[in-house]
């Protein structure tokens, strides 16, 4: 038996109608944004009272909060099974420009413009923690770049071996941060211009930009 069919059909009931609420709150966000997402609305949709969907989410920002760790999870999921088929860093880059594309909506929730007045809560960063930890071992698995480090990426990676609370369970040396944050930054920039629509009219193909930064952070 699957814990799917072990649960008893309220149990089965309430999954249900918090996967409808969730996918109604994806359409919402696609068509006026996250900051505008009403769960009365959402009620009136799929013809339910507004008291009665405050039982499978308390609120707004309870909602906000499940869209958020599915997203991040999905992410993670994406990373872990790539990492576990042997993927390298230059894999990773275009494995995250894939799941960014397959849903702009969910991409921009999570690494788009904060929600004014939400506050995400401390599980969804044990969720990054693991895409991150993902990032690190493939940057620690590649040959670092030839010649010594500028006086000014000396003193970052001085200064990230002193502050690296976003990596505390990683081994690896700042140079290794270092790295996995150059590769997060650019490729994320890239990323958020692009679906935000910063770069329509402007005549070139993202994706091409996209692959030339990413050989250039990785080397191949």
């Amino acid at each position: 038996m699957t814990e799917q069919d072990a649960r008893t059909p309220r149990e089965r009931y309430r999954t249900q109608v918090r996967e409808e609420v969730k996918q109604r709150a994806w359409e919402q966000i696609a068509t006026a944004g996250a900051s505008a997402l009403s769960l009365n609305a959402i009620a009136k949709q799929i013809g339910m009272s507004g008291p009665a969907l405050y039982r499978y989410f308390a609120n707004r920002d309870e909602l906000i909060s499940e869209l958020i760790r599915d997203a991040y999870r999905s992410l993670a999921d994406t990373f872990h099974a790539r990492a576990e088929a042997g993927a390298d860093l230059g894999d990773l880059a275009h494995a995250l420009r894939a799941w960014a594309l397959a849903d702009p909506q969910r991409y921009l929730l999570v690494y788009g413009t904060p929600v004014p007045g939400y506050q995400a809560p401390e599980d969804t960063t044990r969720i990054t923690a693991e895409i991150m930890a993902v990032l690190l071992d493939a940057c620690a698995a590649e040959e670092p770049p030839a010649g010594p480090p500028s006086p000014l990426e000396a003193h970052l990676e001085a200064h990230l071996a002193e502050h690296r609370d976003w990596a505390p369970q990683h081994p690896g040396p700042a140079s290794t941060l270092h790295r996995a944050l150059i590769f997060w930054t650019r490729l994320h920039g890239l990323l958020s211009l692009e679906l935000s629509g910063h770069f329509t009219g402007m005549g070139f193909d993202p994706a091409l930009l996209y692959t030339a930064e990413a050989e250039a952070l990785t080397g191949h």
